[in-house]
């Protein structure tokens, strides 16, 4: 019970600490065109169970009514200094202040949530990352981490003003390994072209998106994407073995393994992974990739009810074992769209 409690401090230590950094801006809407935003109320309780010492803590979520939030006055105002100072880093194509441009990056592509920012960067080096983000944090300049833009709940767009920091143009494959079957590569790295490259090579992405024209992986992995393939090759906590990540306040945390096996220390990947940049924003990723199946079989069945759906994954797991690699449930609704 202790060792428990323990544990939840640090974790709660850690999401507390983390939420002053630059990156967190999800307690705030946009008040200039009056977009309200559902916020989560989570209670935590802890529950004693009656087995000898054993515990748990359990977390419960509620959806609350829409709430509208101000800007943290906290935050600086971008100046002409500033984007100056971006133009000398980058150069002028890297800094993008076209209103076109802008409105694109300040909008999800659901039209649900959209931002007021006045500046798009657009990094090429890990470098370039940690000094835009060292000068913002010296500025208190809020930013926003940007991929390809295609989440569903408006994590990648502003809430104000945050300066953009799209990853798009570091999209270079740094290696592949066909004897591991281990692939580094930049953030920006759209997933359909990682998976036509290894698709040449005799491999492929353990992740199959819908968005995978435009989602780029450092985006996949700060979301912990699942996919149409996670229930034969898991999640990307499994999957990932390594990356390189640049804190708010510019520093570069080096964490790029390749081995499947490395029990030397904390294994801090796994913060990074799935924490929407909150954390920090992922700059390169090793993934290990899976062989390229001989063949793909696909049974399209109908089922009279969802229980009969529920039985029938029972039974493709029992039958098929490991070469199940997904499945699906469409309802009437879906089928007459």
């Amino acid at each position: 019970m202790i060792k428990l409690m323990d544990k939840w401090r640090i974790t709660n230590h850690l999401l507390k600490h983390s939420s002053k950094l630059l990156f967190d801006r999800r307690l705030s809407a946009n008040s200039h065109n009056s977009v309200f935003r559902s916020a989560l109320e989570c209670s935590e309780s802890l529950v004693k169970r009656g087995f000898g010492n054993a515990s748990t803590i359990r977390y419960r979520c509620f959806g609350s009514e829409a709430t509208k939030f101000e800007r943290n006055a906290a935050f600086s105002t971008l100046n002409s200094e500033d984007v100056s100072y971006f133009k000398e880093l980058l150069g002028e194509k890297s800094v993008i202040q076209d209103e076109d441009v802008l409105l694109a990056a300040n909008e999800d592509w659901m039209r649900k949530y959209r931002g007021s920012s006045k500046l798009l960067l657009q990094p090429r080096t890990t470098n370039e990352v940690s000094q835009i983000l060292k000068y913002c944090n010296s500025r208190l300049l809020a930013v926003v981490p940007q991929g390809g833009n295609t989440g569903l709940v408006g994590g990648s767009v502003p809430v104000f003003d945050e300066v953009i920091i799209n990853m798009g143009s570091m999209n270079n494959i740094i290696t592949f390994d066909k004897g591991s079957g281990v692939l580094v590569c930049e953030a920006g790295c759209i997933l359909e072209n990682l998976v036509s490259f290894l698709d040449d090579h005799g491999f492929i992405m353990p992740l199959d998106l819908g968005a995978k024209g435009s989602c780029q992986i450092g985006g996949n992995v700060s979301t912990n994407a699942g996919g149409l393939r996670l229930v034969r090759y898991g999640s990307l906590h499994g999957n990932v073995l390594g990356l390189e990540a640049v804190l708010a306040n510019g520093d570069v945390i080096d964490m790029l393994g390749t081995l499947r096996k490395d029990n030397t220390g904390y294994d801090l990947k796994h913060l990074f992974i799935g924490s929407e940049g909150s954390l920090g924003i992922v700059t390169k990723v090793s993934i290990h990739t899976p062989p390229k199946l001989s063949s793909v079989n696909l049974a399209f069945l109908a089922c009279k009810d969802y229980f009969s759906c529920q039985k029938l994954l029972r039974e493709a797991k029992r039958k098929l074992g490991e070469i199940l690699s997904a499945f699906e449930f469409l309802d009437n609704q879906s089928m007459d769209l």
